[in-house]
């Protein structure tokens, strides 16, 4: 569908990472795992170690699922911007090469969800 605009229309985007204090927006999502339909997303500070983002920030969020108990953070399998990627856990987010609005996507092997459901 065309828009037919009265002047020039310039949109701003609100969601640089000028606009988060230093912080910057890391998309998360934990495939196979239905129960959180869509990635989260957090604001950590590029210098937080990557360890630290899935202890302090993606583990509270997914406390409630049966699995997060028996995740093993060294044996998960990582995708950025679908290719296949494997974290430094002790070095920052910076460190690992992640920039502003990252899309990070995790399997937990032999971890399927709810009864084996993927949910």
């Amino acid at each position: 569908m065309t828009v037919a605009a009265i002047k020039e229309y310039v949109g701003v985007p609100l969601d640089t990472v000028a606009n988060f204090h230093g912080n910057q927006l890391l998309y998360v999502c934990w495939d196979g795992h239905l129960m959180y339909a869509a990635p989260f997303i957090f604001g950590p500070a590029p210098t937080m170690k990557f360890i630290d983002v899935l202890k302090q920030l993606v583990e509270p969020v997914i406390k409630d699922h049966p699995d997060t108990p028996r995740i093993d953070w060294l044996k998960t399998e990582w995708e950025k911007g679908d290719k296949p990627w494997r974290p430094d856990f002790d070095k920052s987010i910076a460190e690992n090469g992640l920039v502003h609005k990252e899309y990070l996507r995790f399997r937990t092997p032999g971890l399927t969800g709810y009864r084996g459901l993927g949910i």
